[in-house]
């Protein structure tokens, strides 16, 4: 059953990944993967909410494990970082890696952080 659970929670999140990627991107003139970075930090953002509240183990594999799991992307983050850098675009490189880790953890402590005082 848990298998399920993640495999409908990464079935919502993959196309929602790639569609909000793409509006994002979009929206930008820029090298720099501004819609990976927004999936990304709003995955990290919902995970940390997930981890607050008191949930079983079957929300935890729907919503963290497959929905979020599915919806951020660290081989994309990890190949887009890659490619800026072998471009010759390393300053965005590094503003990528450093903006991706520390909104990534700063949204997922925000969503615990929150949930947290709106539940306890």
């Amino acid at each position: 059953m848990t298998v399920l659970l993640i495999a409908v929670g990464a079935a919502l999140g993959a196309p929602l990944r790639y569609l909000t990627d793409r509006a994002v991107q979009a929206r930008h003139d820029s090298v720099f993967p501004w819609g990976t970075l927004a999936v990304n930090v709003a995955g990290s953002l919902l995970l940390g909410a997930v981890l607050a509240v008191p949930a079983g183990p079957a929300v935890t594999a729907l919503v963290g494990t497959g929905f979020c799991g599915a919806l951020t992307t660290w081989s994309t983050f990890g190949y887009e970082t890659l490619q800026l850098a072998r471009s010759g675009a390393r300053r965005h490189a590094l503003a990528n890696v450093l903006a991706s880790v520390l909104a990534g953890l700063a949204a997922a402590s925000l969503g615990y952080a929150v949930v947290r005082a709106l539940t306890g």
